[in-house]
């Protein structure tokens, strides 16, 4: 078969299983074991689509498929318990009357925007919502998870288990909200979407910079929730942020798939349409008075696309919009990012001493864009030794192949430039 062939299928399904796994989860309400025969129906499907072609409706054949599997393990489970005959009866009568879902099903019955809802459910923290979410409607790995929350693997896993034991013994309708209790959820949900965007636009590990499955994705679920919800700016903040942000990704790589930073980025490769739509979005919700953290950063993204060169971005306000934005929002990037355009606007002396109050949050403890930034900053100032050391530790801690590449890179230019200016 193709490799293209199995590519198609291979990004259908991607897109896809969020979208069933949240019709067998909403039918069923329970998310764990909706999981489990949705990832069983997708190992099918890659086994059997690449062979016999992809069904006229894989959606449908994908939640049938998930259904069937999902029957079974309940029809296992009353097995086990004795009362299979009368549980599988019911299950089968009720599902005789399930008419096979469409794939495109409109705002209001988008499964994966459901599923967001869903996952954001009262029985749970906030922290545990948005894990569940990103995994179950995400499809993030739970290592992808945790280097969002800046968090050991090991505990992202754990609270996850919870949060989905947390849901199955708290006996709550799994419906979707509406009215005051959808808007409590929203934040919740803007954090996923947030989260989602940012492992495909910038990916946390393996040889990809960027992963579109996920990116489009979240765009795609941002544009619903806007059309759902037009007036609420925060909504329309992170639309825009993730449009402004997405207007980039064609000048975000080499040819060979390297990694090239914001300021040696070829600005006639963005999409200016994008950038159009992403400023027009930001610039209605600013005007609206309520202005929230997404907003914000849109705001900061626009500034950014909207110089035509390098050199001449807005950095005051760029410095300014952070200093804003630090003092609404306990996030340690927000003031290592405030601490980047101090040095820009300041020098990077300013950089640097911001940078120090850094140095003992232990949610950045360990990770590489602290010595990545203060690499660039030395550099700038001509400490060579300095910057190829923190080139180097940051090379060593991420776990971005393309990040890694490049940082090492840097490292090893300064190494030979500095060897090439000392006396033979």
């Amino acid at each position: 078969m193709p490799e293209a062939l199995e590519s198609v299928v291979g990004h259908l399904l991607r897109d896809l299983a969020p979208q069933v796994l949240g019709a067998v989860a909403r039918r069923h309400g329970d998310v764990d074991a909706a999981e489990d025969a949705v990832q069983e129906a997708l190992v099918a499907a890659a086994l059997q689509w690449p062979r016999q072609g992809i069904p006229a409706n894989p959606h449908g054949w994908l939640y049938h498929v998930a259904l069937r599997r999902f029957t079974d393990h309940l029809r296992s489970e009353m097995s086990r318990r004795r009362r299979e005959d009368a549980v599988a009866t019911a299950v089968w009568a009720e599902w005789a009357f399930v008419p096979p879902p469409d794939v495109e099903l409109g705002v209001e019955g988008d499964d994966t925007l459901r599923l967001l809802f869903l996952c954001c459910h009262p029985a749970l923290t906030p922290a545990s919502a948005i894990a569940l979410t990103l995994r179950a409607a995400g499809g993030l790995t739970t290592a992808e998870i945790a280097s969002a929350f800046l968090v050991p693997e090991a505990t992202m896993a754990q609270r996850i288990s919870r949060a989905k034991a947390s849901i199955k013994s708290s006996k709550l309708p799994f419906t979707l909200p509406d009215g005051a209790e959808r808007t409590e959820r929203l934040g919740a949900v803007l954090h996923v979407l947030y989260l989602i965007f940012n492992e495909g636009y910038a990916s946390s590990s393996g040889p990809l910079l960027q992963r579109t499955d996920l990116s489009n994705e979240a765009i795609r679920l941002a544009r619903t929730l806007h059309a759902l919800l037009p007036d609420d700016p925060e909504v329309a903040g992170l639309l825009a942020l993730m449009l402004l942000t997405d207007a980039r990704r064609a000048a975000r790589t080499g040819s060979s798939g390297e990694l090239i930073p914001l300021d040696e980025q070829d600005r006639a490769l963005w999409d200016h349409g994008l950038i159009a739509e992403g400023v027009a979005l930001v610039s209605g919700a600013l005007s609206r008075g309520a202005v929230g953290p997404y907003q914000l950063q849109a705001a900061i993204a626009a500034v950014h696309d909207e110089a035509a060169r390098a050199e001449q971005t807005d950095w005051p306000q760029i410095l300014a919009l952070y200093g804003v934005l630090e003092r609404m929002s306990d996030n340690p990037m927000v003031s290592l990012n405030r601490a980047i355009a101090a040095a820009m606007v300041h020098g990077p002396e300013a950089g640097l001493r911001q940078m120090e109050a850094l140095d003992g949050d232990v949610r950045l403890r360990g990770h590489y864009r602290l010595d990545a930034v203060r690499a660039h900053l030395h550099e700038r100032l001509g400490h060579a030794e300095r910057a190829i050391a923190h080139y180097r530790a940051a090379a060593e801690r991420t776990a971005s192949i393309p990040e890694r590449d490049y940082l090492t890179l840097k490292a090893a230019r300064l190494a030979a430039a500095a060897r090439a200016s000392q006396p033979s």
